[in-house]
């Protein structure tokens, strides 16, 4: 059957004469669907979407994957723009940043330095991270609003002022708020939060990154991103008992592992149907949510567009994983890291022999409450702590509307408030003492040592010259995540201070995947405040590298991994090829041992030449404010 709206369309094609994406302009510009119910003025734009999308297609004569669609589609110059996955830097023009408390006053306080009177896209500021989960949600968001007034009270009143929304304490967790209001199919978001991804089921690149990135984008600036490597998760099969949707990517975190995403955009397709993100196609689950959740214009005007909102056929991955869905169990992932993936039948093994495990939605509650009821019918309660953290006040209440959050009462459970508490480590644990050996599960996103509650044994610039004998301050085997460098916790509220959070540092040689994790860009201003040059690695997780660059340091590589060995902590180094710094050519490293002997390597960096002006200048800021002079 055709619609009224698909002959029109046709109808006016042929009257006209003109291409498909023109008519589709004029009826976008007809619809004219606002972002969010918040920002009535700011307009969804597939029909410039679409016109990027048709430019690149035929500069690269080939089909095109859905990340590539989103990505391309949001260039600032589709003309022109060099593309290659993995290789060139694109500029961007994303449609919008959100930022969580924490990350947001180094942000705004960036923001407010480089003398600008509004932002220049839509921005808002999500007060979720400083909630300490203790004895229950009323009483710890009151606790809250008391400790972190001064935090709050800049952010709401800054945000009034630059035209930032304002999410106020207790309303929910960012990465809830953005599905439920703000995440639309094909939208581009950055995010001052490494679980920005979130937002790709709902069919929009949503990446996080730095606050410094976050400045940028709201001072109308492009923002620049290394062309991302597409990996594809072809599904077949379907989900069937307990198995939900959480145990594909909790499969996918054990195949690829924290690494392996690195500079990859994972998309996800297959006939059942979120790295730097994940991505789902358009489909009629996303056209009923948006509907369900008051958004029934976005919806419409999606499947208007949804050829646009799904990859082309015949698109090439980087790389290839297939799951077949009737196979896969539940997993539970960990300990210490997301990427240990295990069936849930084996978690007991796993809990004894390393001395620790660890893995929300809607979907999580009501899945906890049915084995809750079935725990209260034959006389049981909980024996450990059980805690639940809702993700937004919609959550809550429909978990209170359905009866779920009264079951897990009943059975022992504390319901908080609706914020990250423990899963950014703001939980104030009573039952176990810093330093005992014991375990969490949780359906939270992290699994860090000391992540959940601080406890390191729960198991979840310059001018041009040359750096002459640089002190080695630390040397670190394995695993450095950014919660090492720079912990969540009791420390969270020193986020606005520099010189206070900077007393919880750790400078290192690294070892590989230097600076996983949360996308804190405290972990390259602390090392930028006390003098730090140069941090040395096997390999870099990409939003941290990012956040060096911004602050004027230099992340460097071993361009022979194995020379990490030859580098002691009581050895000196000396940094040249400065004066002739250029992308894509190494720097020398002399490293000087206490016996007075010598070795020599090379360090390989990934700058390019607006990032090489950033560390001349001595950070992006620096240089920010030097183009507006």
């Amino acid at each position: 059957s055709i619609t009224y709206h698909a002959l029109f369309t046709r109808c006016l094609q042929k009257a006209l004469g003109v291409r498909q994406y023109h008519v589709a302009s004029v009826l976008c510009q007809r619809a004219k669907v606002a972002m969010s119910h918040f920002e009535p003025n700011e307009y969804i734009r597939y029909d410039l979407l679409e016109k990027n999308i048709n430019i690149v297609r035929q500069r690269l004569n080939r089909p095109l994957t859905l990340s590539e669609k989103i990505v391309y589609g949001h260039l600032d110059d589709p003309v022109n723009q060099e593309i290659e996955r993995g290789k060139t830097y694109l500029r961007l023009r994303p449609d919008r940043v959100a930022m969580q408390d924490a990350t947001a006053q180094m942000a705004m306080l960036q923001f407010i330095s480089s003398g600008l009177p509004k932002v220049a896209v839509p921005s808002t500021i999500h007060c979720d991270h400083l909630i300490e989960a203790q004895v229950g949600g009323e009483k710890d968001l009151r606790r809250a609003k008391d400790i972190n007034q001064e935090v709050y009270n800049f952010l709401a009143s800054a945000g009034a002022k630059y035209g930032v929304g304002f999410w106020r304490p207790g309303s929910g967790i960012i990465h809830q708020i953005i599905l439920e209001n703000y995440a639309y199919p094909g939208v581009l978001l950055i995010g001052t939060d490494s679980h920005t991804p979130n937002g790709g089921g709902l069919g929009g690149i949503c990446i996080g990154v730095g606050g410094a990135d976050a400045v940028d984008v709201m001072a109308g600036i492009p923002w620049e991103l290394k062309c991302p490597k597409v990996i594809g998760v072809k599904l077949t099969g379907s989900l069937s008992g307990w198995t939900s949707p959480k145990d594909v990517i909790l499969k996918v975190a054990g195949v690829l592992t924290v690494k392996g995403g690195t500079g990859a955009i994972v998309e996800y397709h297959g006939p059942e149907i979120g790295a730097t993100t994940s991505v789902f196609p358009y489909n009629h689950r996303m056209k009923k949510y948006l509907s369900k959740t008051g958004r029934e214009d976005i919806a419409n005007l999606a499947e208007e567009f949804k050829d646009h909102l799904m990859p082309d056929p015949g698109c090439q991955y980087d790389q290839l994983i297939e799951i077949n869905l009737s196979e896969l169990k539940p997993h539970i992932n960990g300990p210490f890291t997301p990427d240990l993936a295990h069936p849930v039948a084996e978690v007991g093994a796993v809990a004894e022999k390393e001395g620790c495990c660890t893995n929300s939605s809607y979907e999580d509650m009501g899945r906890s409450a049915a084995v809750a009821k079935q725990a209260l019918a034959h006389g049981l309660k909980c024996k450990s702590q059980f805690t639940i953290t809702p993700g937004s006040e919609q959550i809550r209440a429909t978990i209170e509307r359905d009866g779920y959050a009264q079951i897990l009462r009943d059975v022992g459970g504390i319901v908080l408030a609706n914020a990250c508490g423990p899963c950014i480590g703001q939980w104030d644990r009573k039952d176990i003492k810093k330093g005992d050996k014991n375990t969490i599960v949780t359906s939270y996103n992290r699994n860090f040592t000391g992540r959940n509650d601080a406890n390191p044994e729960t198991h979840a610039f310059w001018d041009g010259k040359d750096l002459e004998d640089l002190q080695i301050l630390i040397k670190v085997k394995g695993k450095c995540t950014t919660d090492h460098i720079s912990a969540a916790g009791p420390w969270l509220k020193f986020r606005g201070h520099l010189d206070n959070i900077s007393n919880n540092l750790w400078v290192v040689i690294g070892d590989e995947n230097y600076g996983e994790g949360s996308s804190r860009e405290h972990a390259a201003l602390e090392p930028r405040h006390l003098g730090g040059r140069a941090i040395i690695t096997k390999s870099f997780a990409r939003i941290h590298e990012t956040n060096l660059k911004k602050q004027g340091l230099l992340p460097l590589t071993f361009a022979d991994p194995s020379d990490y060995n030859k580098i002691h902590p009581v050895d000196k180094l000396t940094i040249q090829g400065l004066k002739d710094f250029a992308p894509g050519k190494p720097l020398t490293c002399v490293i000087k041992h206490p016996n007075g002997t010598q070795e020599t390597i090379l360090l390989n960096h990934t700058f390019n030449e607006t990032q090489i002006e950033w560390f001349r200048a001595g950070s992006a800021l620096n240089r920010m404010k030097e183009l507006q002079q």
